[in-house]
């Protein structure tokens, strides 16, 4: 597939029909995910893959607990055969600008940063595995972790130093969700947000 084709077919999947993935899929796509770009090429992120049933429900037991599901938007993302924890860690970009090479930068200290780095190159890894999912045929989801996120990574083991930017549900997609109610402001032309030689 062309990148210009994974991008036009890109979306947020809501609604999986629970087929397992194939082995080695999950493997492929974080592969990919890692060949982001990266500030120092500090590569301060880390996943945590979560596949089948019975792990996919570790994250939703502590996320979205048993009474909140009846009711619940988007009962067909619960059937994703796969979440993934994109997780980004400040402590890894602080000691790699602190060291030598990075020294001229005086980017030392969190304060130093305009922009939290971490959490940026950590979305474009989690982009790269969006767009993965799209060229594997497979559909994805990007969404936040709202409750439980405390909980989750303890009971995932997840070290201090690493927080989720979000979660990532794969799979494949059942058409059960249909097109998003958002979906219908349309995209923005791009003449209303290039803006050429300054504003």
């Amino acid at each position: 597939m062309e990148l210009s084709d994974a991008i036009r077919r890109r979306r947020m999947v809501r609604s999986f029909d629970g087929r397992p993935l194939a082995a080695g899929v999950i493997d492929r796509l974080l592969g990919q995910a890692t060949r982001a770009p990266s500030a120092g090429f500090t590569q301060g992120w880390a996943f945590v893959a979560l596949e089948g049933p019975e792990q996919t429900e570790r994250f939703w037991r502590h996320t979205l607990a048993p009474d909140k599901r009846e009711g619940f938007r988007w009962p067909g993302l619960l059937r994703a055969p796969a979440v993934v924890l994109p997780l980004s860690s400040r402590k890894a970009y602080l000691d790699r600008y602190a060291e030598a090479d990075k020294a001229a930068s005086d980017l030392v200290g969190e304060e130093a940063w305009p922009v939290p780095y971490w959490d940026v190159d950590c979305a474009f890894a989690t982009m790269l595995l969006l767009l993965a999912a799209v060229d594997e045929g497979l559909g994805a989801l990007f969404f936040g972790i709202f409750r439980g996120e405390a909980d989750l990574l303890a009971d995932l083991g997840v070290p201090p130093e690493y927080r989720p930017i979000g979660a990532v549900a794969v799979g494949h997609p059942d058409g059960g969700d249909g097109p998003s109610l958002s979906a219908g402001r349309g995209r923005r032309p791009v003449d209303e947000v290039v803006h050429r030689n300054g504003w």
